[in-house]
This record gives C-alpha cells, sequence and structure tokens, in this order.
C-alpha cells in the first residue's frame, strides 16, 4: 500500500503523518490488518529494536473518588465491586514493589485514587518513594496522583520519582462528555507541571468509550504536542456499575489498528500496552508487541490482568526480549536524564459456558472482566 509505505518512510525520519493519513489507518479494512502491523513494525524496531520494557502497578490507595471519570470503578458513585482501603504504609507499597521487580519490570507506578494530592500526601508518597529505592535503587518510579498544585512536581522529584503519569484520556472536543468535575486543560497543566520539575511525563489515552476515529486521532496528536516520554494506549474495561458498562465498542482488529496508529504518530515515544488487553485483543496481544515496546506486567489497578509469567511467555515467544534495567529506553536524540515515561494465585476463570456463548454469539466479553482480589491492599500475593 503507497499509504503504508509513505508512513514507516516518515516514522523512520521522526516525521508524523497528516491527520488523514492517521485516519486512514483506522479505517484499513480486516484483510489488510497484517500489512499495517507489519509496516508500524518497522517503525518500532527502527527506533526499540526488540525489547520490552516491563512496567508494574501498585495501587497505593484504591476507591472512593471524588471525581465522576465515566470510565473509572473508582469513580464518585461507583457501584463496581472493586477493593476499597486507603493508603499503602511504605514498607508495604514497597514489598508490592518488589514483587514486580522480582518479576523483570523496569518501573514501578505508584497509583492513588483522588482529584490530586494534598502536601501530606506528597510527603506520604515521597517516603514509599525512598523506601522502594532503598531496596531496588535501579527502579525507575513514576508516580500517579492527580491533578498537581505548585511545587508538588518539584518535591516528588527530589524524592527520587523519575516520571509522572496523568493521561488526556480521549481528545478535547469529547472531554466534558466523560467527566465533568475537572477540564482537559486541568490534564494538560499537570504534565506541563511535571515537565517542567524535570520528570519524565508519560500520559496517553483511552479508547473504546464511545469515541469516533477522529477524536482518536486528535487525541493522539495532541499527545505528541504536548511531548511525553511515554504514551500508554488503555483499551476501557468496561466494569459493570460504572455508567460506561455497555461500551463494548472494540474488535481485537480496531484495537492494534489504533495502536499501529498511535506508533506512526509519536515514532520514538515509549508507546505501552495498558489496561484492557487481555479484554479487547486476547488471543492477539502478542501482535501488538510488534507495535508497543512497552507493558504493564501482571495486575492494573482494580482488575487482574494475564498471569505474570503468561506474559514473559509471550514476549519469548513472540520472539522479542525484556528490557534489562542497564538499557535506556528511549533513543539517544530523546534522552533527557531520567528514562521515559502480579503472584502465585491464578486468576480466576470464568464459568465455561461463559466463554462459549461470547465466542459463538460475539458478545460483549464480560467473563473477561475480572476485580482485582490480590497483591495490594489484600493478604494475597501479588501477581507478577
Amino acid at each position: 500500500m503507497d499509504l503504508l509505505n509513505t508512513l514507516v518512510e516518515k516514522g523512520l525520519r521522526r516525521e508524523p503523518p497528516t491527520r488523514e493519513e492517521a485516519l486512514a489507518v483506522l479505517a484499513t479494512s480486516d484483510d489488510e490488518l497484517l500489512e499495517v502491523v507489519a509496516a508500524a513494525g518497522k517503525v518500532r524496531r527502527q527506533w526499540f529494536g526488540r525489547r520490552v520494557k516491563l512496567n508494574y502497578l501498585v495501587n497505593l490507595k484504591s476507591g472512593l473518588c471524588p471525581e465522576d471519570c465515566s470510565y473509572c470503578s473508582q469513580r464518585l458513585g461507583s457501584k463496581a465491586e472493586i477493593l476499597k482501603y486507603t493508603w499503602l504504609k511504605p514498607d508495604e507499597a514497597s514489598k508490592a514493589a518488589a514483587a514486580g521487580v522480582a518479576g523483570g519490570a523496569k518501573r514501578v507506578c505508584l497509583v492513588a485514587s483522588g482529584r490530586g494530592p494534598t502536601d501530606r500526601d506528597v510527603d506520604r508518597v515521597s517516603r514509599t518513594i525512598e523506601a522502594i529505592k532503598e531496596q531496588n535503587e535501579d527502579v525507575e518510579i513514576c508516580a500517579c496522583l492527580g491533578l498537581l498544585s505548585d511545587g508538588q512536581a518539584e518535591r516528588l522529584r527530589a524524592a527520587g520519582a523519575d516520571a509522572y503519569n496523568h493521561n488526556l484520556n480521549t481528545s478535547e472536543g469529547t472531554y466534558g462528555d466523560i467527566t465533568t468535575t475537572h477540564t482537559y486543560a486541568d490534564r494538560v497543566d499537570t504534565v506541563r507541571r511535571a515537565q517542567t520539575a524535570g520528570l519524565s511525563a508519560c500520559s496517553g489515552l483511552i479508547a473504546g468509550m464511545g469515541e469516533s476515529d477522529a477524536d482518536l486521532v486528535d487525541v493522539v496528536f495532541s499527545l505528541r504536542e504536548l511531548d511525553p516520554d511515554s504514551v500508554p494506549v488503555n483499551f476501557l474495561i468496561p466494569f459493570e456499575g460504572t455508567p460506561l458498562a455497555k461500551e463494548w465498542n472494540l474488535t481485537p482488529q480496531h484495537c492494534l489498528r489504533i495502536l499501529a496508529m498511535t506508533r506512526f504518530v509519536c515514532p520514538d515515544v515509549e508507546v505501552r500496552l495498558s489496561g484492557g488487553r487481555e479484554v479487547h485483543l486476547r488471543s492477539m496481544q502478542p501482535l501488538a508487541l510488534h507495535l508497543v515496546n512497552s507493558i504493564f506486567l501482571g495486575d492494573y489497578l482494580t482488575s487482574e490482568g494475564q498471569e505474570g509469567r503468561a506474559d514473559l511467555e509471550m514476549i519469548a515467544d513472540a520472539g522479542f526480549e525484556v528490557e534489562g534495567a542497564d538499557t535506556t529506553t528511549l533513543p539517544e536524540h530523546r534522552r533527557g536524564g531520567c528514562g521515559p515515561c502480579g503472584g502465585d494465585e491464578p486468576g480466576r476463570s470464568a464459568p465455561d459456558d461463559a466463554r462459549e456463548q461470547a465466542a459463538d454469539t460475539g458478545a460483549p466479553r464480560t467473563d473477561l472482566v475480572t476485580v482485582r482480589r490480590r497483591g495490594a491492599g489484600t493478604d494475597l500475593a501479588p501477581n507478577a
């Protein structure tokens, strides 16, 4: 395809596609899918080889958030039956992080529900960062605490944080449809604060919330303009008890097209396959490794992910390798100091008849949405 040849040439030059070209990627047919993956894979390998960076989530505080983000199981008014607990102690968080590092994670992402941290919260997270670094001094720490106020990014940086995550999630034009308690501009401001403080910015999107292809292109181009080092691509996990519980809009094929489009627009950035991959990509997850260079290991904030051992086997079987702690993630021209931006108990399986019914009818795979019941905030071993 002339389109794909053009996009590969542009990606190898770090030149973005036009919006029309990005939309054309999303409009390709299923028959053309492997060609799209192969083309975007050339760009991925140019800048990241066959390395896959592993990241590990630690949910420091779960549930009871005052914000009304429609996609979130922790939102104000959520009826989702998730784990709810207050702040983990530094030693508890450090123990959880150690499991991820032992499983191969290079970065630990510390996340807390809420609109944004108080200064006391920043002190608490700073102690947690110090506790984790004391045990694993080479591990990257990314904080995700919500909207930041004056001086907080600098304090996190001084405590040893390497990065800060705050996603744009969707296009500016549709942002008010999913959240009313804060604005798109608030999110952009927090990413800018993190960058100004010298933290590596991590900011991405959620696909599958009922947005159009044009919205997806808009948010990815906005992310390119914001210039984070890491772009996580999430696929909506439609939790029962949230406003978007019925939004089953994605196919594995379209998920791959979204990842390919993101790679073409952000050719030399860490593109991370994030929440929802098991639910929406399912058996096609290995193909996504040709497009992304980073994934989360094990479980997510409130849902269970693929077993950590299975993640490692998938990477090896697909011909990729786990990125080591002694390797810098970003290409040399993007480096600026810091890098860019689990357990033994098996995940709960859905009844066989539920899986068979979904496979037979093409119905939403609600059987794949499993609330996290292990790891942080529980007495059970984490998934790593």
